[in-house]
């Protein structure tokens, strides 16, 4: 099952106080950027974050579950309906996200 534009526009507008969020599709999924950094996936209409320190700390009781068949584990967002919440999410989770990849030429 892949995710509905329906979800992903929900996610989107959930994440609208933050400045530089963009997203790509992926096979019917979506990863979410946040400034230009790998932050989350949307996959099977489930909203998936990178599990960094500050994430773990704020969602203490979040599941681990991977994204897709046989991807690395990343916390469930089960508090997908407080704006507040996914803002001070993304924002603790910078500064720890990994920098993207360079690309070979």
């Amino acid at each position: 099952m892949s995710t509905s534009k329906e979800y992903l526009n929900y996610i989107l507008e959930q994440l609208s106080e933050l400045e530089d969020i963009n997203h790509r599709s992926m096979m019917g999924e979506y990863i979410i950027y946040y400034k230009g950094k790998i932050a989350a996936y949307i996959c099977d209409n489930r909203f998936l974050v990178k599990p960094v320190e500050s994430a773990k700390a704020l969602m203490p009781d979040a599941v681990y579950e991977p994204p897709y068949e046989g991807a690395k584990e990343m916390l469930l967002v089960d508090n997908v309906e407080s704006k507040d919440f996914l803002t001070r999410l993304f924002k603790e989770m910078y500064s720890e996200l990994p920098e993207p990849k360079k690309k070979k030429k």
